[in-house]
């Protein structure tokens, strides 16, 4: 587990352009007052964003994820059975239409009713 820790502290340091755009918007509670982690372990994943109180992951995906589509699969069946949504994007969604993105986002997590955190 420790090193998975030690993994995500890496990814966090080292975040694609994508990453770090989207980060920027959603960061301290700027969507409805979510508050996100970035590069957070769940299980034996890290996951790109996640909100835990709203049980909700945000996955952004380059061109490596078309061809890994099996495993992007059982890692969001996995997420699901923890009781995790994700929501998957384009890494050039991000950086072509970054309002869509935020606004689809904020759409989910002012539908889930929570109290964000």
């Amino acid at each position: 587990m420790r090193m998975n820790h030690e993994f995500a502290r890496d990814l966090r340091r080292n975040m694609t352009e994508a990453e770090r755009v989207l980060w920027s918007r959603i960061r301290d509670g700027q969507i409805y007052g979510a508050r996100f982690r970035r590069q957070a372990p769940i299980g034996r994943y890290i996951v790109d964003f996640v909100w835990f109180t709203g049980k909700l992951v945000v996955e952004l995906d380059g061109g490596q994820h078309a061809e890994n589509q099996i495993a992007d699969q059982s890692r969001t069946d996995w997420l699901a059975s923890e009781g995790f949504e994700v929501m998957r994007f384009w890494n050039h969604e991000v950086l072509q239409d970054l309002d869509s993105v935020v606004q689809a986002i904020g759409d989910r997590i002012k539908g889930a009713g929570n109290e964000a955190d």
